[in-house]
């Protein structure tokens, strides 16, 4: 039996299934409490025990993990949640009774409002499913213990439970729902994890069945053969040699691709610094802020960013100020009462109502560069006007960093990128956010992966018009977006005239080998076939048969 997905990385494992355990349902006709002031301390206490748990897994989670799960946190400590459900409880409905309806009330709320808030319904499931089982005193739901390397099967992954997960012993993670760009799907592409969502028919698959996941394909297979354990472990031989290869990016012809790793944290930096690529083409400084009820302070701030520098020893890294908003709410600034969050104060827009904060970073990294004598590249996320972009170089100035760009999320910075340029020094397009505008899709609704998807040839118009841009402008224009990270998709960017490819470490090898085999014209040629479809799938259905021969067949396409 084969069942198909979408899938995340590159990857391709055979290994037993685990199935992720049920969330605990509320008992049939729960009593009424005899002792409704008793219940309510339990209520709080199970809210204070799911709290202080997942953040002593953010204490030592690394990565994008230490935000997701500081965010999840949060919503554990939410007033409102608890306030609502202990009114019900007061009201004589039975703990978990109360705790479903609250809890459905605002699912129902955050799917309507959805944008970006769609996404926090997977995690306040896990929260009302951590509570509930506390409540209960039956085991928590979600990852069990693992023994052995295994494939985690679930309908749904909240990404506090992917955070949790051991993944030493994790070959991959196949679930029924979500989307290739939830935060289940980037953790698990930044550990080098293959992924498949959406994958009709992964609940009925028996727990230790084998199975063999390849995430380049899309495919899951149960009992596979001989031949497919060979031909997996034929691609797992050329990935370690590719991964020998540590020259600078580069097309065949010699011209320059830089190849560069996102980062959320010093010790990322650290881990990754000795890995293959040439620098950091995105840290993600807002992991400093989640988690937090008051911003870090410039002192603390400036400790990190100096960590960062020093890990790469003068080698490019690419800080972006605060990306908060939206799926990433801050206790100290993010408004509540937003509608639509992912289009509202996110991102650079938060210097309408806390200036402060850009203020403090931007001082913060003046601070690491003089005592690293390390001159970080810095850029703004969500500029939407040349207007921004020229605001934002001239405060980043003012503070003697020298190499100022923005990011280019939004379809208006595309389609002005001209005048953005003539602003600032550099640009870097987040190709996920940039799809999701041009395509008016929530990223996190995996329902709508075929609307949302990189290939599609709107989002690959706008790249191509930023890029070019960048050529006439004689400055950088590099992506950090999940698509970097696709070796295909690298060979396009590069014939697009992307000077730069940020991505999880892990992607760096196949994306060299892939860049690495096709001249400057060859790349082009291979761009303009994915331009000329008029469909995502066609898109990338070109793009491979374009490919130099030989190189769809090493990637395992």
């Amino acid at each position: 039996m084969k069942l198909t997905g979408a899938g995340v990385g590159r990857g391709a494992v055979i290994g037993p299934v685990v199935r992720i355990a049920p969330a605990p349902a509320a008992p049939a006709h729960e009593p009424v409490p005899e002792d409704p002031t008793s219940a309510a301390a339990d209520v709080v206490a199970a809210f204070d025990a799911v709290a202080a748990g997942l953040r002593a897994q953010a204490g030592s989670a690394e990565g994008a993990a230490v935000a997701v799960l500081g965010a999840t946190a949060q919503m554990a400590e939410d007033r409102a949640l608890r306030k609502q459900t202990l009114a019900k409880v007061a009201a004589g409905e039975g703990p978990v009774t109360a705790l479903d309806s609250v809890v459905g009330g605002f699912v129902e709320m955050f799917t309507k409002a959805g944008g970006m808030l769609a996404e926090r319904v997977t995690d306040l499931r896990s929260v009302r499913d951590r509570v509930a089982a506390h409540i209960l005193g039956v085991p928590a739901p979600g990852v069990p213990h693992l023994s052995v390397p295994s494939v985690v099967v679930a309908q749904d992954l909240a990404p506090a439970d992917t955070a949790a997960l051991d993944l030493s012993l994790v070959l991959a993670i196949v679930t029924e729902l979500g989307g290739t760009t939830s935060h289940t799907a980037i953790i698990a592409g930044q550990r080098g994890i293959p992924c498949l969502v959406r994958v009709a028919g992964a609940l009925e698959l028996a727990e230790g069945a084998v199975v063999a996941v390849d995430a380049a394909a899309g495919t899951l297979e149960v009992d596979p053969g001989p031949e497919v354990a060979e031909a997996f472990a034929l691609r797992a031989d050329v990935a370690r040699r590719l991964a020998e290869d540590v020259s600078p990016g580069a097309t065949a012809d010699g011209m320059p691709v830089n190849l560069l790793a996102n980062i959320g944290t010093a010790a990322d930096a650290a881990r990754v610094a000795g890995d293959a690529c040439e620098g950091v083409g995105l840290f993600r400084t807002e992991v400093l802020f989640l988690d937090r009820t008051s911003a870090p302070t410039r002192e603390e701030q400036a400790e990190v960013y100096a960590q960062v520098l020093r890990s790469f020893a003068g080698r490019k890294v690419v800080v972006r100020t605060l990306d908060a908003g939206a799926d990433k709410p801050l206790a100290f600034a993010t408004q509540l009462d937003e509608e639509n969050p992912a289009l509202g104060v996110r991102g650079y827009r938060l210097v309408r109502t806390a200036p402060e904060l850009l203020e403090t970073q931007l001082a913060a990294l003046a601070d690491a560069q003089r005592v690293t004598g390390v001159q970080p590249w810095v850029m703004a996320p969500m500029i939407s006007t040349p207007g921004e972009a020229r605001d934002f170089a001239a405060a980043a100035r003012r503070h003697g960093l020298t190499t100022v760009g923005v990011m280019v999320e939004v379809p208006a910075a595309a389609l002005r990128a001209d005048a953005i340029l003539a602003e600032v020094d550099f640009v870097s397009m987040g190709t996920n956010d940039l799809a999701q505008y041009v395509m008016a899709t929530d990223r996190l609704r995996g329902e709508l992966s075929d609307l949302i998807n990189l290939w599609q040839p709107a989002v690959l118009d706008l790249v191509a018009a930023t890029a070019a841009a960048g050529r006439r402008a004689g400055k950088p224009a590099g992506v950090c977006g999940e698509s970097a990270a696709d070796p295909v998709m690298a060979v396009v960017l590069t014939g697009l005239g992307v000077t730069s490819l940020s991505m999880s470490a892990g992607a760096v090898p196949l994306v060299r080998y892939a860049v690495a085999q096709h001249t400057l014209a060859q790349a082009e040629a291979v761009a303009q076939a994915a331009l000329a479809a008029d469909s995502a799938e066609a898109a990338r259905a070109a793009a491979i048969a374009a490919l130099v021969p030989g190189v769809a067949a090493t990637l395992g396409l």
